[in-house]
């Protein structure tokens, strides 16, 4: 899964496609050497930090918590980020699992 459990939350390696056309999250899926990452797509352009921003919200909202929940941990400026959720890490796994249409392992 492209997410790992914390004590405090969820750490989350996300895709991100901006000028995607639309806000979504579109899934799971796997890197060339493997590595599993959630794939977003957000409308705002990759400058100014908007596309990130656009990812941290959707994330945020899709998973019905404060925007404030979820903070970019790396990633920046590259495509591939790392997203750090708080709460309670079994109930956010289990959100994400159910957004993406994945069980949970």
């Amino acid at each position: 899964m492209p997410w790992r459990l914390r004590p405090d939350g969820l750490e989350v390696r996300v895709r991100v496609t901006p000028r995607g056309g639309r806000d979504a999250i579109d899934g799971v899926e796997a890197l060339s050497d493997g590595t599993p990452v959630l794939k977003v797509r957000v409308r705002a352009a990759p400058e100014d930090g908007a596309a990130n921003e656009g990812a941290r919200r959707l994330l945020a909202r899709a998973l019905r918590l404060p925007a404030s929940a979820v903070r970019l941990e790396a990633g920046a400026a590259a495509r591939l980020k790392t997203f750090a959720i708080a709460g309670e890490s079994e109930a956010l796994a289990s959100a994400l699992a159910a957004l993406t249409g994945r069980p949970e392992t």
